[in-house]
């Protein structure tokens, strides 16, 4: 079993979530007591997002450098970030450390053809919605991204930073966020990605008629597929 390095807390939820599911996954693939091998690296979330609101792109990239610099010290074999909107600085981590660093997209996009989807609605933080680098390399890998009205990213973001990143499931909301699956589903989606990590506790793939992938989901199977290969 190789060792899965994870760069976390943006945000300890989603962070959480992945190591919960990282470790049920190879229990159950491997039964007994396993369990996953993991070394974790996790950041504040709040100094993130003041360098991001700053534009200090150069400071976010130096502190998530060091983090995977740390667990590939630790001895991970690959690196996965818990996040998408700090995939910004992707090119920099890939650069800083000798050890594959997973992209989210690569995997969502090859979840996507899997699945035959060809056109997924995308759901994520504003600052993803309206910068294109993370939707553009899904559409690298073949799949159209419609984004959802410009009217509806503003509640995105509050969704996700003030309850979310809480764990605080406000019913409005869900409703809120299920109209929007709809619209992109009126709109020729034929699947929607939940590309930013916490929208995975207000909308489950039974809730709606369109298949939804959970960014989460789709990064611990493919962590688990590359740690048990």
């Amino acid at each position: 079993m190789q060792t899965i390095g994870l760069i976390g807390g943006m945000s300890w939820e989603s962070s959480a979530a992945y190591y919960e599911g990282l470790n049920k996954g190879v229990q159950q693939r491997l039964g007994g007591l396993h369990s996953a091998k993991i070394v974790m690296a996790s950041v504040d979330l709040a100094e993130l997002t003041d360098l991001q609101d700053r534009d200090a792109w150069d400071e976010v990239a130096a502190i998530l450098v060091a983090a995977a610099r740390s667990v590939a010290a630790g001895g991970a074999d690959f690196v996965l970030m818990c996040t998408t909107t700090f995939y910004r600085v992707y090119d920099e981590v890939v650069a800083a450390v000798d050890i594959p660093v997973l992209h989210l997209a690569d995997l969502l996009a090859a979840k996507c053809q899997q699945l035959d989807i060809h056109t997924v609605g995308f759901l994520s933080t504003a600052f993803t919605i309206q910068h294109d680098f993370f939707a553009q390399r899904i559409s690298a890998g073949g799949i159209d991204v419609n984004l959802p009205d410009p009217v509806h990213v503003e509640t995105l973001d509050s969704i996700i930073y003030d309850e979310l990143v809480f764990r605080t499931v406000n019913p409005s909301s869900r409703r809120r966020l299920l109209g929007i699956v709809d619209e992109l589903w009126d709109g020729g989606a034929d699947g929607v990605l939940l590309a930013a990590s916490e929208l995975s506790l207000l909308v489950r793939p039974e809730d709606v008629e369109v298949p939804v992938l959970d960014a989460i989901t789709v990064g611990v199977e493919a962590a688990l597929d590359r740690a048990l290969a």
